[in-house]
């Protein structure tokens, strides 16, 4: 569960941005849209929220800088030797920023347990890191890690709950890697679940390609019978009219081919199947139809459909994964080739306690004002991102504008209302 994220000096934002997954004290309309956490005092979280704004205010950079700090936890202890860069980037456009470390903060819970944990970095070095639990209630500042760049050394301090061989982990723990990532491949058990957290529940969706990097969540579903039919259930809930799905994977071997192909890329691609660990496989997918007739069906390959039916069917198993585990899911651009009733399908899904039983949680950012409708979201639930004259990004609440209950929301935003909107002038060829 997330409950708070907080960045500084990452690409366009500058100052200290926080985000909030928290359901603000405010009586609002729908409390199916959000869930009670199981920690004591800490307020109910929200299943899904919108950030919105014009081309170029930060919200891709925002998803970015969740991706990173989910891949620096991953990776940052396997996937470098000491010395080499950290692939962070400042906020360039003030030369004071450019040599200041970018900080990353989370606050989740995890096997009902609440955590507050955070890094500062710069290209050469992890300046800061610091892990706060909640096990009782109460805080434990289980380690913290300063870095003096005078001196060169590092500063740390250990709790007593953190136990442990906190010697070994902290002398294996490189300049530029984490100590959570670190203790983690040195077998710490203790910290397996803040671990965890980051590699299994926060999942995220970048706009490039995500038909292609996701379908084969679906492909998955569809190997049984059950898993086909569940996939089937949700296209034609959300009208698209198919009778059967038939999904088959073989080898790919090089007679198949298209004739057509370049020579050099047939080459390339049988240089990579004598390389490859695993044998090569091709999967198909054909969708069949109803028709106006009783037993007339209409096949057509996957390529064959249309981008939304393409779009829909990707995100299919990725839903059904969501739901079922009850993720975090982070989606830059949900809505391409989508038509909006189809997102408000999905929205919907989310937010249904019956279907979203395990709370599952969402975040997008998108352009798509079809969401901006009080009687989908709640007022806290949406959020904007601009850019001010210093061209850095600014990330803030609705809430913050006390708006009623039942006003037009989207029809308000696109009148500037609540700014986040390109400023558009004149132009003559």
């Amino acid at each position: 569960m997330l409950i708070e994220f907080s960045v500084k000096n990452y690409r366009s934002i500058r100052d200290k941005q926080t985000f909030s997954m928290a359901a603000g004290s405010a009586k609002e309309m729908f409390d199916e849209n959000t869930f009670n956490s199981g920690i004591a005092r800490l307020p109910n979280l929200l299943k899904l929220a919108v950030v919105y704004g014009p081309n170029a205010a930060g919200k891709s950079n925002f998803v970015k800088a969740i991706q990173f700090m989910r891949q620096f936890v991953k990776l940052s202890s396997k996937d470098s030797q000491q010395g080499e860069r950290i692939e962070v980037i400042p906020f360039l456009f003030d030369k004071e920023n450019r040599s200041v470390p970018s900080e990353f903060e989370v606050v989740f819970v995890q096997e009902q347990v609440r955590y507050q944990y955070g890094f500062s970095v710069t290209s050469q070095n992890v300046t800061a890191e610091w892990l706060i639990a909640y096990p009782q209630g109460k805080p434990q500042r289980w380690f913290e890690r300063m870095y003096n760049p005078e001196t060169g050394k590092t500063k740390w301090h250990f709790s007593p709950k953190f136990t442990g061989k906190r010697e070994v982990w902290k002398e294996a723990t490189r300049t530029n890697a984490l100590f959570l990532s670190t203790a983690i491949q040195l077998n710490n058990q203790q910290l397996k679940p803040v671990f965890d957290w980051f590699n299994v529940v926060l999942r995220i969706m970048p706009p490039i390609a995500q038909e292609d990097l996701n379908i084969k969540y679906t492909f998955k579903k569809c190997e049984t019978g059950e898993g086909k039919k569940n996939v089937l259930d949700f296209m034609n809930a959300a009208d698209i009219t198919i009778a059967d799905i038939e999904v088959n994977t073989e080898p790919l071997m090089p007679e198949k081919l298209p004739d057509d192909m370049p020579q050099d890329m047939k080459d390339a691609f049988l240089k990579m199947i004598e390389g490859a660990d695993k044998e090569p496989k091709l999967t198909s997918c054909k969708m069949h139809h109803k028709t106006g007739a009783a037993d007339e069906r209409v096949t057509l390959d996957l390529g064959e459909e249309s981008d939304g039916t393409k779009k829909l069917f990707s995100l299919a198993g990725v839903w059904m994964h969501l739901l079922s585990e009850g993720l975090i899911l982070v989606v830059d651009e949900l809505d391409n080739s989508l038509h909006p009733l189809l997102l408000r399908f999905l929205v919907k899904l989310l937010q249904n306690p019956e279907v979203n039983k395990n709370n599952a949680q969402l975040i997008v950012a998108t352009h798509n004002t079809a969401l901006l409708d009080s009687e989908i979201l709640r007022r806290d639930q949406v959020w904007f991102m601009e850019r001010d004259d210093s061209s850095a990004s600014r990330l803030y609440p609705l809430s913050d504008f006390s708006p009623r209950k039942n006003e037009a929301i989207g029809k308000g935003y696109l009148q500037g209302r609540y700014g986040a909107v390109p400023f558009i002038g004149q132009w003559v060829f």
